[in-house]
Order: structure tokens, then sequence, then C-alpha cells
């Protein structure tokens, strides 16, 4: 891991080649899945996935889509539903009880939740006495909650009071991520998200008030009429803060995936250039600040529990972020929310009419998923392994799916010697790792055990660029 004593390697931030780093630019996944949310499909079936539910042991992470917003954010790519209506939202706790019970109705209850997270949308345009209302419904249906479990919020500071905060903290939330962005005024007008610092700094010292002890911050470069001396500013703000993680994304354009990303005039976007540079100052920047760098994006302090599960090789990464939670059934709740078992993925329906017709018929509002093949399984261990550790033990996967590594992944190790030679990776001792430039071209190298890379080829927009 770049930066870190925890990559073993010894090497420093200031060894990372950007203009090595920069010629590796194409479209590629995130893998915060494999297979991608582009192989769910109908062939998996309601019956099968109920089957996979029913049959499913050990520990549970949930997760609870609550989609609405006031307005939109225009470089938002998460599934929202815009609305100003009190009403609307009402109705979906309604329904979403109604998912949970049926849930509870199909699966083992008393299985431990080690995760939760409320995402959004914006959780926080609910108010406290609703946000208590759907936390006391999960409890009741799930009653077996790990006292080591993180339990966690998104949360936009700008909807957001002390009576929510009141709510969450009695029942035992204790991580808070805070979505920030940006803190310059034209780069805020420009997305359509206006949100002052002193705004922010509130919001997070209430936080702090109640005890929350890991706080979260997401920022955001390449940006409409960012520039590298705005976005120094926007990091020392951050930096005051003294957020204990920071999560600093690539913003991804997809308009032809978003609508709201039209809006932008892409003349104002920050060349590859000028992300470079931010990029190499950002991560140095935080290098001397104490802060230590997680993976493509995320920062923390060395006492973080995230450093002692890289140590181990213990790291996972899911569609909640890097999590030391790994092993745990994700289980979807919600509009579009995304489950994971240990042989599946399922979605529920997107649309809002569809989701509440199949809960007022009794049915799960599953839509869509993938059934993962022997082959699926092995890449993912491979792949998802490399995205959260930057490294994969060949011995280990070898045992574990019976292949012979070299031979099941002939194509893909051949084609990481152009990453060998460029010092971007190591491939000794039956493991491939990393270098610092490497981790942060980590999709690119998963890319090279993705099954499915030459049929996305076919299209250019399926996915963002790695850099």
């Amino acid at each position: 891991m770049a930066g870190s004593a925890s990559a073993g390697q010894g090497e420093q931030l200031s060894s990372i080649d950007l203009e090595k780093y920069s010629k590796y630019s194409r479209p590629g996944p995130r893998y915060t899945s494999y297979p991608t949310a582009l192989e769910f499909n109908d062939n998996f079936t309601y019956e099968r996935y109920v089957q996979y539910l029913g049959e499913g042991k050990g520990k549970l992470s949930l997760y609870v889509h609550l989609p609405f917003c006031r307005s939109a954010c225009y470089f938002c790519g998460c599934n929202v539903v815009f609305t100003s209506k009190e009403e609307r939202l009402s109705r979906y706790v309604k329904y979403l009880k109604k998912e949970i019970d049926l849930l509870a109705a199909h699966l083992d209850t008393s299985r431990e939740v080690v995760q939760f997270h409320f995402g959004g949308g914006t959780p926080t345009f609910y108010g406290a006495e609703e946000l208590d209302e759907i936390i006391t419904h999960i409890k009741a249906a799930f009653p077996n909650w790990s006292k080591e479990g993180e339990i966690s919020c998104e949360i936009d500071p700008r909807f957001f009071n002390e009576a929510q905060m009141a709510v969450l903290s009695q029942h035992g939330f204790n991580r808070i991520s805070f979505g920030v962005q940006d803190f310059d005024p034209k780069v805020q007008q420009e997305i359509h998200r206006i949100q002052p610092y002193d705004l922010t700094k509130a919001a997070v010292s209430l936080a702090r008030r109640y005890g929350i002890k890991s706080i979260n911050t997401d920022l955001i470069y390449g940006l409409p009429c960012q520039t590298f001396e705005s976005f120094q500013k926007t990091l020392e703000l951050a930096f005051s803060l003294v957020p204990d993680r920071l999560a600093v994304f690539n913003y991804a354009h997809v308009p032809w995936l978003k609508k709201t990303m039209r809006k932008f005039d892409e003349t104002t976007l920050p060349g590859p250039d000028v992300k470079l540079k931010i990029l190499r100052y950002t991560i140095d920047f935080f290098d001397q600040n104490g802060y230590k760098m997680i993976g493509m994006d995320h920062f923390a302090k060395p006492e973080d529990e995230l450093f002692g599960a890289i140590e181990k090789g213990e790291l996972h990464r899911n569609f909640q972020g890097y999590t030391t939670k790994g092993g745990a059934n994700l289980i979807g709740i919600g509009l579009t929310s995304i489950g994971e078992g240990e042989g599946y993925y399922a979605q529920n329906s997107k649309d809002m009419d569809r989701y509440e017709a199949d809960l007022d018929a009794g049915r799960l509002p599953f839509e869509r998923g993938v059934e993962l093949s022997s082959d699926d399984k092995v890449r993912k261990a491979v792949i998802m392994e490399l995205m959260a550790n930057f490294s994969v033990d060949m011995k280990r996967i070898e045992k574990e799916y019976g292949i012979v590594f070299a031979t099941y992944f002939a194509d893909a190790i051949e084609a990481l010697r152009e990453f060998e030679s460029a010092d971007l990776v190591t491939i000794a001792d039956q493991k491939i790792s990393a270098g610092p430039t490497g981790t942060l071209l980590i999709r690119n190298i998963a890319m090279l055990f993705d099954a499915y890379m030459d049929k996305y080829q076919e299209s250019k927009k399926s996915f963002s660029k790695t850099v």
C-alpha cells in the first residue's frame, strides 16, 4: 500500500511515478463487486434468491438505502429520488418495514449483525423520529448485534441536527461519513451543492460531542472549475476538521449514464495534468500530516483498524467501501439496494412503483442479480484481494479453489509482465504485489483477471476512466 508501513515494501510516496501512472488511463470497473453490475441478469431467479437467503449462515451486514434528496448534486452517480414531499418519505418507511419483515421470514434472524450502514440519497433528509422508527424496526427483526459492530451513516451536513444525532447515538452508531466534495464556493455553485465550511465544521463538532470516534469526510477531485490552488485550500480546510479517515475520489464523469452530469460545461473540468498534480499533492499533504494511504482513494490515521487488517491481509472491499468486517452476507434493503452472498449478488427494483407493488403482493422487491459460476468465484477472490490488500497469495488461492494458479491465469500473468517490467508489480514467492504506483493502478491490474473485459471493450462507455 502506497506510503505506509503496511505495504511492507519500505517505499515512500515520493517514489510514485505519476507520468508512468497517467499512461494507463482507460475505462474500467471500480470492483465493488465481481462480476460487476453489468452482468446482473434475469437468469438469476427470485426463487433461487430466496433459497440462498434461507440457506445462508454466519454473520450479517445490513445496508439500508434511503434514496431521497431535496435537489440534485450534479456530480452524483448514486441512485436517488428528488422530492420535497414529506408524505413520500413517510410512505417509503412503511414499505421499508414491510421489506424488513419479509426478509425476516426468509432468513435466520438470529445471525450476528456485524455491520450496518445507512446510505443514500440523503439519510438525514429524514427527521429524528422516522430514523428512530426505521432503526427500531430493524433491531426488532434482527436482534443479535455485535458489540464490536460497525454501525454507520452517510450524512449531508446541510440536513443534520442534534435530534438526529441523538437518535443515532442512542442506537449505537459509531461511524459517520460527511459528504463535503469541495469547499470552494465557485465549485460548489457549479456542482449545485452550496455547503459553507462553517456548516460542515458545526456538523463534525456535533458528532464529536456525541462521542463518535470514527469520522470520515468525502472529497472529490476533477470537478468543474477546480484548480490545483483551490483544491489545496479544500485539503487544508478538510484537515482542520481532524477526521479519522478521508476518501478523496477521482470524479467519474459519465454523462451518458447520469443526466445531471450533462449540465457541466466540460471545458471547465480540470485536465489530466491538473488532476495528476492534485493527486500528487493530496498524497504528499496527508502523508506529511499524519495520514496514510489506503488503496486508490482512502486515507486514515495509522492507528485506524484498517491498517491492522492490511497487515494481516484481512482488509475487505464491498459496496460499502473498505471494511474489516469481511465474510458477512450483505443484505440490501430498500430501493435499488444490492445484496451479496457467497454465491450471488441480488439487486432490488430501481422503480418505486414496482418496489411497492412487489411488497404489497408479499414478495421481496428483487429485480435482478447474478449467480456466480465456479470461475466467477475464483476470479472474485483474486480481484477482491488485489483491490483490498494490493497483493494476492497465489498459494492460498490454489489451496482454496483447487487450481494451479500459473496455469489457470496464464493469460493474466503474461499481461502482468508489462506491469512487472515497469516496476508496478512484483511476482515473487508465489505472491503478486503492487508497488506504490501500482496501488494507484490497482483497477488496471485487477482488470487483467476479469473474464468479462473483452466483452466490455465493445462499449467504451461502460465505465469511468481509471485515471
